[in-house]
């Protein structure tokens, strides 16, 4: 038995506490419990940073049983030091060692714990399987993504030059109207915002606004047709087709070995008859 299964947690039970530990600080940010008079918040504090100490403990006991050069060819390894340094100036404000300069930002670090999560993938089925279809998917949806930011860029200023004026609060300048472009790339609130346009054109010109509201909705079901239905749909097939890589090259794996089988069972037939 190594000493860390023997004198510490095993991955099991640490996991567990980083749970419990997230659940701490979840609870830390209720303002009820901030101002709870029986100090229920000192002593969730309490344990919180506790749990920094539990978690060095844990790196320490691995660094001294597998050596720093074993301990930190793991991956896993490196990102639990990773959060436990940075909690370190949280513990040592807590501690009173820092109040000598404002390390208000340093309690955020805690939150990096939480990070620590991301250990329950390990427990996943075919996890790696998982990543690697999802690693492809990525590369593959990167061209579709590239045409759809460069298709919102050309939308957004068409849309910041004919309606900027008319309603700057969706398109008074090109960050806003990026924003509003590919809110209907989601198709949301697509509909909406053409109303509000001609809200805007009746109020301004009354005269001429019904090229206007015309003009706008045309514009906008181009919007969604192209960007929305066609563009993000694209992605989604992409995406979805590459991370069902895998599942289709098994099935074909497998209707390969079939065909192979008959056509030696079929040669078998041939040769009996024969």
């Amino acid at each position: 038995m190594s000493i860390v299964k023997k004198y510490f947690l095993d991955d099991q039970q640490m996991l567990l506490a980083v749970v419990v530990n997230a659940l701490i600080i979840f609870l830390l940010y209720f303002p009820e419990i901030r101002t709870d008079a029986f100090n229920f918040y000192q002593t969730l504090d309490f344990i919180d940073h506790l749990y920094v100490v539990i978690f060095g403990l844990e790196a320490f006991y691995k660094i001294r049983h597998y050596g720093s050069k074993r301990y930190f060819a793991d991956g896993w390894n490196v990102f639990d030091f990773t959060i436990v340094v940075i909690s370190i100036p949280g513990m040592l404000h807590y501690l009173g060692f820092t109040n000598v300069m404002d390390t208000s930002i340093f309690q955020l670090l805690r939150l990096f714990r939480l990070a620590r999560l991301i250990r329950f993938l390990k427990f996943i089925p075919n996890v790696k399987m998982i990543v690697a279809g999802l690693k492809r998917a990525i590369r593959a949806s990167v061209f579709v993504l590239v045409v759809l930011v460069f298709l919102n860029f050309i939308l957004a200023l068409f849309a910041c030059h004919f309606y900027g004026k008319l309603v700057p609060d969706y398109f008074g300048n090109p960050m806003i109207s990026m924003y509003y472009i590919f809110q209907m790339f989601t198709v949301e609130g697509w509909n909406e915002i053409p109303i509000i346009i001609a809200n805007a054109a009746q109020q301004s010109n009354p005269d001429g606004s019904l090229y206007t509201i015309v003009g706008a909705r045309v514009f906008f079901i181009f919007v969604v047709l192209i960007g929305g239905i066609f563009g993000m749909s694209l992605a989604n097939a992409v995406f979805v087709d590459e991370m069902t890589m895998d599942n289709n090259r098994k099935l074909e794996k497998k209707v390969d070995k079939l065909q192979k089988q008959l056509s030696e069972l079929i040669e078998l037939l041939k040769d009996k008859e024969g």
